[in-house]
């Protein structure tokens, strides 16, 4: 297994809000691009791991949300569905670090490098992003592989974990994950003062 994991934040999506018909139609043509990448993945021996909101479902476990989700987002969200191999967190906030399991996960399976993708990209995955920089870890976030409602936000977002985190932003049409676990990191961990 590699030192790197991948995120997919919030992808399990009902799309039940302002904007989820616009946020719909962005995971939909994410939909090839993230398969390959989970193929890739899949051949480098890269973890996947599901981090996703509950939908307010406190008593349901990760098979029923999914199914829930799959229920309300259809085929988009079935296309992307978790595979048995594929690790799944349930996160009640916007961070996906905040009150889960992640922070346990990850050192245990040897990860210091993430993959980020999912939405929305100016809210869970900006604040995944920023927990996971000041844990220090290395980040990459492809442009192809996240989506915000708001256009414009969505672009600041990226500037803001590209330029204020260290992250790798280039999409997926220009970086390979076998590229990317290649690279020296941005982020050497422990380079960062307490």
């Amino acid at each position: 297994m590699t030192n790197a994991a991948i995120l997919l934040i919030d992808l399990l999506n009902t799309f039940e809000f302002t904007g989820g018909d616009r946020l719909k139609e962005a995971v939909a043509e994410m939909t090839a691009p993230l398969a390959a990448l989970r193929r890739e993945a899949r051949a480098q021996d890269v973890p996947v791991i599901f981090v996703n909101d509950n939908y307010g479902r406190w008593h349901d476990e990760p098979s029923q949300l999914i199914d829930y989700a799959i229920d309300k987002g259809g085929e988009t969200v079935a296309a992307i569905r978790p595979l048995p191999s594929d690790y799944f967190v349930i996160k009640p906030e916007s961070s996906g670090f905040y009150a889960t399991t992640l922070p346990a996960l990850l050192p245990r399976l040897g990860v210091s490098r993430l993959v980020l993708c999912g939405v929305a990209s100016d809210i869970c995955v900006l604040f995944t992003a920023a927990d996971a920089h000041m844990r220090e870890y290395d980040l990459w976030v492809p442009g192809d592989l996240v989506a915000s409602p708001h256009g414009e936000r969505g672009d600041w977002a990226l500037d803001m974990m590209a330029n204020g985190m260290s992250a790798e932003v280039r999409p997926t049409t220009d970086l390979t994950l076998a590229d990317w676990l290649a690279s020296a990191p941005k982020v050497a961990p422990g380079s960062r003062a307490a």
